[in-house]
């Protein structure tokens, strides 16, 4: 039995009418929680159960000093046990997307099928976000008590207007961090949730890969292929919140792999 109390916070919303089509988990990526995914998980919500969750260290699940997708997994994976769901495809986005590609690969009889956005299994370098660190560390040790006042400090080190508003979507004033994610933890967890280690899922395995974006790199192939090797790519053009900028392209994409 799972003790309800150690589960990740969620929304479960099943499908107007029962149906023995498989459960669709939307994960989000780093900074997010689960609203990121929305609009695509709205777009399935007729035809298919839908689980949204926020991971750990973000929107209203707990916070732990401890993250790496090993935890990650294992917190996904105990979500899914406490709901009884073993007939699921699991939607990740970015940091979302290694955690589902972990949690494939520890229980894949839970897994019908994966479904990986602009993210690929191997190691990142470890700067990559530095300047939205900045960004939100700034904010934090700021003064700011409401979104006007944060977002010139998040643009003294983020320059791209559209990644000012995501990360202004999680100010919260009244929260130690100043956001509803724990930025300490996520800034000291970095080097881990930019690292990797080499799993197996041998089950279909969709990646979604940004033209602008350079998370997912022909080099990449054969390592990915080594680890799934049921694995497709489809190529959307657009940046690596492809889910945001082109929803109705990731939607369709889905809707066909799934079927």
């Amino acid at each position: 039995m799972t003790d309800s109390s150690d589960l990740l916070h969620y929304q479960f919303q099943p499908a107007p009418q029962p149906n023995n089509r498989p459960t669709l988990v939307f994960i989000h990526g780093l900074f997010g929680d689960m609203n990121n995914l929305g609009v695509i998980a709205r777009a399935f919500s007729k035809s298919h159960d839908i689980l949204r969750l926020d991971l750990r260290n973000h929107g209203q699940s707990f916070h732990s000093d401890n993250m790496n997708y090993n935890l990650m997994a294992q917190d996904l994976l105990r979500l899914l046990a406490y709901l009884e769901l073993n007939n699921v495809v699991l939607i990740g986005h970015s940091m979302g997307g290694k955690t589902a590609m972990t949690a494939a690969s520890l229980q894949p009889e839970r897994i019908d099928k994966l479904v990986v956005i602009d993210i690929a299994p191997v190691k990142y370098g470890a700067h990559g976000h530095d300047d939205v660190f900045a960004a939100l560390l700034a904010v934090k040790h700021s003064s700011a008590q409401n979104r006007q006042e944060a977002k010139p400090l998040l643009a003294l080190h983020i320059h791209d207007q559209a990644v000012q508003q995501f990360m202004l979507k999680s100010f919260d004033p009244a929260s130690n961090e100043k956001f509803r994610f724990n930025l300490t933890a996520l800034w000291q967890n970095y080097h881990e949730l930019v690292d990797w280690q080499p799993c197996h899922f041998d089950k279909p395995t969709m990646f979604i890969k940004g033209t602008q974006s350079n998370y997912i790199m022909p080099e990449y192939t054969q390592t990915t292929l080594a680890q799934f090797p049921q694995a497709s790519a489809f190529t959307i053009n657009g940046g690596h919140w492809i889910h945001a900028e082109k929803p109705d392209a990731v939607i369709r994409a889905i809707e066909r792999f799934i079927k």
